[in-house]
């Protein structure tokens, strides 16, 4: 061979060989970041002539695709479509727009995912069409329904963990939406429903149950503050403070009650474990005045205070006022302040202490199926944390038993079950009370931790209770997760 074709054959097998790395680089490494990338419109145009995997929940498509009969190719399509809609979200191609798992599983769904490279080049030579992955969830059907159906038409929100692995169970917000309508291929049609609901005061596009406006969490942060005081190792659940009826905040002259009005049961000193089964806010006023505010924030972070979680939905953080002054220190003991948090995050507080102090990450994705059945991924469970060692979650465990069995959260009861809870009643100036309940069930042997917000007041403005309004969704969520 000649110095010359030896010198043509190495320069273009180095350019193949950059071809191939850059071709290989593209499809494989950056598929994922192109396909997601705004403005790639020749991705969003393909992306909708593959047949986009299904969204499946307990076995059963909560989101697919069918043909259509315009230029996408194809049309989604949700069932019972405000149900699940905080968990689905919608795509549209008219628009460009994606939400909730349908955008943070978009790379799967529409078979972009590097992961799928070589399925897709197996499809293209065996001449299949192609198809995205499906995406299953460890959100339950039957305890999603039993959330949904329990809050009606009231305006809040449900979240159910298994405390052991963190896996979401059930995710409901209310008011939703259609997530059909804005599915639509009608751009008139959707750009009108959006815009109503944009509109809408009540924020139904809001997922209340990890996002929105956070609400205080009222008496169910008593939990935390709890906890702080016991893991010092300064306090037992048999710790007294004096029982008073009504109690001046420190540096000034604001005056804080108890919610009946007088004083938390009878005696001159009061026990934290009685505080807390009562729901009794000056005693825990004055437990978050003596731990202070870097106390119970340690404490609040180990639960998951001031983190956001991706589960793939990306929650927002709940917070603890960074530098509160001995005021709102001492409201921040029962919830009140600038304490704020997501149902979520009220769960989570729940879950790790049912899961012998152990908080887990949460997550909504079991599995990832490819289109030929095989399973590409699966979730794994993770540990956020430990907020509390055994001994510590135990004696918690037998406080937030007693709230249900003889104390202020006794709607939350179940024949025949031990079940863990507590309420909160939390006040928004002269606005309605928001309503809580966070705890799981059984107590013994954990299977489901739950947490419910019921904003506005339930309807009945300053009138409502977490125990009269937000316990008994929790009771039927708890139901329909131990009958299966």
């Amino acid at each position: 061979m000649t110095k010359e074709l030896r010198r043509l054959s190495i320069v273009m097998l180095a350019m193949f060989l950059a071809l191939f790395a850059s071709t290989s680089i593209i499809q494989v490494v950056q598929a994922n970041a192109l396909t997601n990338t705004s403005g790639n419109t020749r991705a969003l145009y393909d992306s909708y002539e593959v047949q986009r995997g299904s969204i499946i929940a307990s076995g059963t498509p909560i989101a697919q695709s069918v043909p259509s009969d315009d230029v996408y190719s194809w049309q989604r399509q949700y069932t019972d479509a405000a149900m699940w809609a905080p968990v689905t979200g919608y795509v549209n191609p008219v628009l460009d727009s994606r939400t909730a798992i349908e955008q943070a599983e978009n790379s799967v769904l529409s078979g972009q995912d590097s992961n799928q490279f070589f399925s897709r080049i197996d499809r293209a030579i065996t001449g299949q069409a192609p198809r995205g992955s499906n995406v299953e969830l460890s959100v339950d059907a039957t305890v999603q329904k039993a959330a949904w159906d329990a809050l009606g038409d009231q305006q809040g929100a449900v979240v159910a963990i298994e405390p052991s692995t963190g896996r979401i169970l059930a995710m409901v917000s209310t008011p939703s939406f259609d997530t059909n309508a804005l599915a639509s291929h009608d751009t008139a049609s959707v750009d009108a429903a959006y815009e109503q609901l944009v509109a809408d005061a009540s924020k139904p596009l809001d997922n209340r149950a990890i996002a929105g406006d956070l609400n205080p969490p009222g008496s169910t942060f008593k939990l935390v503050v709890a906890s702080a005081a016991l893991a010092s190792g300064r306090y037992t659940p048999e710790s007294t403070f004096p029982n008073l009826a009504a109690y001046t905040l420190p540096q000034s002259t604001n005056v804080v009650r108890n919610a009946g009005g007088g004083a938390c049961g009878e005696g001159d000193t009061v026990t934290i474990a009685t505080a807390l089964r009562l729901s009794c806010n000056i005693p825990f006023a004055e437990l978050a005045v003596e731990l202070g505010d870097d106390a119970i924030r340690a404490e609040a972070e180990k639960y998951g205070f001031g983190s956001s979680f991706t589960m793939p939905l990306q929650s927002t953080a709940s917070t603890y006022p960074a530098s509160p002054n001995a005021p709102q220190t001492a409201l921040s003991g029962f919830g009140q302040g600038d304490v704020r948090a997501t149902p979520l995050q009220m769960a989570m507080v729940s879950a790790g202490i049912a899961n012998g102090g152990v908080v887990m990450n949460p997550r909504m994705v079991d599995r990832v199926i490819n289109p030929d059945l095989s399973v590409s991924s699966e979730g794994t469970d993770s540990e956020f944390g430990r907020a509390l060692d055994t001994d510590v979650a135990t004696q918690m465990v037998t406080m937030m038993t007693a709230n249900v069995q003889d104390g202020a959260a006794s709607n939350a009861t179940i024949d025949g079950v031990r079940v863990a809870g507590k309420t909160g009643t939390a006040e928004n100036d002269s606005r309605p009370y928001t309503l809580w309940f966070t705890g799981f069930a059984p107590a013994d042997d954990p299977r489901v931790a739950v947490a419910v917000v019921v904003e506005d007041g339930g309807g009945r403005g300053q009138n409502g209770s977490g125990n009269e309004i937000a316990a008994p969704i929790a009771k039927k969520v708890m139901e329909a997760v131990l009958s299966k």
